[in-house]
């Protein structure tokens, strides 16, 4: 496990305690999860990427895979909303998906809260002021999650992430977990109208007009 350098240890303590009685609590419902997973969508069961951590280090992120691989005449890949499942959509939609990502918690690449990893192609995107959301662990839920989630621009996401690492307490994080509980039985912000989750974030309009 590591312990990276900069992370407050109240965080990382709070951290292994709730990701460590999660597993063993859930670890059943996780394997019912993922044999219902490789049942609808084949092998594997788990999707994994490579995302930008703390400080933009690299690190693969696991989730539970809510689409299949289905292709065109020419063996490309369908678009999202073609290959996403019923089975995926409820994932989504309550934030089972996410389940895996505990064992990131466990291997200190993630947090139970902070700004979401997205994808590594982003880091040439940010300006200076959105680069900061990389200042701390990237999270399970976060700030910007309690706050609209997919409903919220790119913009407004990366401003409540700043804010996030600007003023982070342990109270802090116990709030958004709590509200996290809300919004995920209200199934509230699950994606941006016309997407299955977010549309690509191409950069600010502050670069765009550089």
């Amino acid at each position: 496990m590591m312990f990276p350098a900069g992370i407050p240890l109240s965080k990382r303590i709070f951290d292994l305690t709730v990701t460590s009685a999660s597993l063993v609590i859930f670890w059943p419902i996780l394997l019912l999860i993922a044999l219902a997973v490789r049942l609808a969508h084949g092998s594997p069961v788990l999707f994994t990427q490579i995302r930008p951590g703390y400080l933009s280090k690299p690190f693969k992120i696991y989730k539970l895979r809510t689409m299949t691989d289905r292709r065109d005449a020419q063996g490309n890949l369908l678009p999202d909303a073609e290959r996403i499942t019923r089975l995926g959509r409820f994932l989504r939609a309550t934030s089972l998906d996410e389940l895996p990502e505990l064992f990131n918690v466990l291997r200190g690449e993630m947090s139970l809260v902070g700004p979401r990893p997205l994808l590594m192609q982003y880091l040439t995107r940010y300006t200076p002021e959105q680069a900061r959301r990389h200042a701390v662990l990237p999270g399970i839920t976060g700030w910007a999650q309690v706050n609209g989630r997919n409903a919220l621009t790119w913009e407004d996401k990366f401003r409540l992430d700043v804010w996030y690492v600007e003023n982070w307490s342990f109270w802090l994080d116990l709030r958004i977990l709590g509200t996290t509980l809300v919004k995920v039985i209200k199934r509230e912000g699950i994606s941006q109208p016309g997407h299955v989750t977010a549309e690509e974030f191409m950069g600010s309009e502050a670069q765009e007009v550089e």
